[in-house]
């Protein structure tokens, strides 16, 4: 069963009548939002003073990779592409966008925000449930704040590590993943801000020892996660302050200087503490070049190579 809003195909093929991730009656007014079919929603953001809408509709959202070469005639693959944040940005770079997405609601909202596209396909359902049909192979495929919940799209004992095994085997030779994470170590955390998947204090930090469902990882816990997986050379970079909204992005190669890093008020959506000053602890983390390990957000692009 397919469905057209402007020119965008929603295929409900594997959608399984119920959408079983929601935040709820918000999601309703991202809707009558996106029905407004506006380039720019800044005004909108500003009238409703709204973290949803803030959130869902900022274009400092796309940012994350908006700098990225993606040729024109390529084919990616958005994994938990949510209300199309960063779809449209992504259209406008390829040839064909196709979005895995678990929520009919959210679906709707990305297919009327960016009804334009005629190189859009959103498939609607659990991406374990889609993958095995997926037939192409692809140049890209994101997974923009979407790993840490691999363990709602894959049913396995290591469902991190057989994520990255599956989406690698959907890729072209020579294809790449973007994966964008929070840091679970990052600098945020220690100066005070909240988990940002379960709002408890330190989570991450103390290993996530009262949750078990999203989660994030370290740089050096990524390193070697996609090294038990094989067949990915790894190239981290660093959004700043985060993935979501980042006004910066660093990497190995040009790292922060001192006093680059002063924007720092993060978890805009919910209290926070103010333990320190974090301008002056990452000066202090630039200066012995610790910034990478936390850095509070990685994008990080891998490559598919031969085992």
């Amino acid at each position: 069963m397919q469905e057209k809003i402007g020119n965008v195909v929603l295929e409900y093929e594997y959608y399984p009548g119920e959408d079983f991730y929601s935040d709820g009656p918000v999601e309703e007014e991202l809707l009558e939002m996106a029905k407004l079919h506006l380039d720019d929603y800044s005004m909108v953001i500003s009238q409703k003073s709204s973290w949803s809408a803030l959130y869902h509709f900022s274009k400092i959202r796309q940012n994350i990779i908006e700098w990225f070469p993606i040729e024109p005639c390529a084919q990616v693959l958005e994994i938990g592409s949510g209300c199309g944040a960063i779809t449209g940005a992504l259209a406008e770079k390829a040839e064909k966008v196709t979005c895995v997405e678990l929520s009919k609601k959210r679906s709707y909202i990305n297919a009327h925000r960016n009804y334009r596209y005629s190189n859009i396909e959103i498939i609607v359902g659990n991406f374990q449930d889609i993958e095995p049909n997926l037939s192409e192979r692809y140049d890209y495929i994101t997974l923009i704040g979407v790993f840490e919940y691999s363990r709602m799209y894959i049913s396995s004992d290591r469902p991190f590590h057989d994520m990255l095994r599956k989406i690698r085997g959907h890729l072209k030779p020579g294809g790449k993943i973007l994966l964008a994470i929070e840091n679970r170590l990052g600098m945020k955390y220690w100066a005070g801000c909240t988990e940002d998947h379960n709002g408890r204090y330190f989570e991450g930090i103390e290993g996530y020892t009262h949750v078990s469902g999203a989660r994030t990882f370290s740089k050096r816990e990524l390193e070697g996660m996609f090294q038990e997986v094989g067949g990915l050379k790894a190239e981290f970079f660093y959004p700043y302050p985060d993935y979501k909204f980042p006004l910066a992005v660093y990497s190995d190669e040009y790292l922060p200087k001192r006093g680059e890093l002063h924007n720092n008020l993060c978890n805009m959506d919910r209290q926070r503490l103010l333990l320190f000053d974090e301008t002056r602890a990452y000066d202090s983390l630039v200066d012995e070049g610790q910034f990478p390990e936390f850095s509070n957000s990685f994008l990080v692009i891998l490559e598919k190579v031969e085992i």
